[in-house]
């Protein structure tokens, strides 16, 4: 089986998509073999020393995050693992935009966890993407991607209900329309309050709620305050001075104001509405069972 790296650099490094394509071997993808550590570390980019990119600290989050769902199927990770990652990184959008460091994370940090948590149970292989793929595929980058986006101000309780649910996910991070704070808002609350509630019921609320967007101004008739980029730095800054995340309380995000509530509640109520028509396979089937 795939084995955590046994050369670990103190810091985060770079590692270009040409380059990790080479590791990724179908022996890695099988999770058959492990990845040459040393080999790959020769072949990264190092970026600036920082405490917010000290491996240590990043790697005991992810043997964390094994040990506590070691029991569970390995998609539970994800709501526990989403914002404590995002928590401990501290990393500006364009940071995060950048892939070579979620190819390091994934091939020259954690490729044990990448095989562990998406390893087909039925093609008992790993689909590529997790290890170099975009945003919304790649195995750290969907999860941080997730905690920015569905985070309301500090608070990333709605991070861990938005994960919970793999298609809400899966599918809201390729939305252009949740980087809409309240738009992001208003669908976990429909998974709060049980108008949501299978994959299937994600896929159809998703697929409402972009089709809508056509025609609908959400950022109009829903509006959001001013993004804080001052409280954003002030939280960056407190990584690079070294404070520590603890694993087991839910962490805070950067102290922004959460999206207007009158915002959220009036597109909640307009995607519950939209819900309400949408095709959902198995849907009457399920209403009939329910009573």
């Amino acid at each position: 089986m795939t084995e955590k790296p046994d050369h670990l650099p103190e810091y985060l490094a770079r590692l270009a998509d040409e380059e990790a394509a080479r590791f990724i071997t179908d022996g890695l993808l099988s999770g058959k073999d492990s990845v040459p550590s040393i080999a790959l570390n020769q072949a990264t980019e190092p970026l600036p020393e920082s405490p917010r990119r000290r491996l240590r600290a990043i790697r005991d989050l992810i043997d964390d995050a094994m040990y506590i769902h070691r029991d569970e199927r390995p998609t539970q990770a994800d709501a526990w693992l989403a914002p404590r990652l995002h928590a401990i990184l501290r990393l500006t959008r364009a940071e995060a935009a950048d892939s070579a460091l979620w190819n390091y994370l994934a091939l020259g940090v954690a490729p044990d966890f990448v095989v562990w948590r998406h390893l087909s149970e039925t093609a008992k292989v790993v689909n590529a993407q997790y290890f170099k793929g975009p945003h919304y595929k790649q195995a750290f980058a969907r999860l941080w991607w997730s905690a920015e986006l569905f985070r309301n101000g500090p608070d990333y309780e709605p991070v861990v209900i938005a994960c919970g649910n793999q298609d809400m996910l899966n599918t809201g991070l390729r939305l252009d329309v949740v980087d809409h704070r309240p738009t992001a808002q208003a669908m976990v609350r429909l998974l709060q309050r049980g108008v949501i509630r299978t994959g299937r019921d994600a896929n159809a609320l998703a697929k409402v709620v972009n089709t809508a967007a056509v025609t609908v101004m959400y950022d109009v008739i829903a509006q959001d305050v001013p993004r804080d980029g001052d409280a954003v730095r002030m939280w960056i800054d407190e990584g690079e001075g070294g404070l520590t995340v603890h694993h087991r309380p839910l962490p805070t995000g950067p102290a922004e104001e959460p999206a207007p509530e009158s915002s959220v509640e009036l597109l909640a109520n307009n995607f519950a509405e939209l819900f309400a028509d949408a095709p959902v396979r198995g849907r009457r089937a399920d209403e009939e069972e329910g009573g």
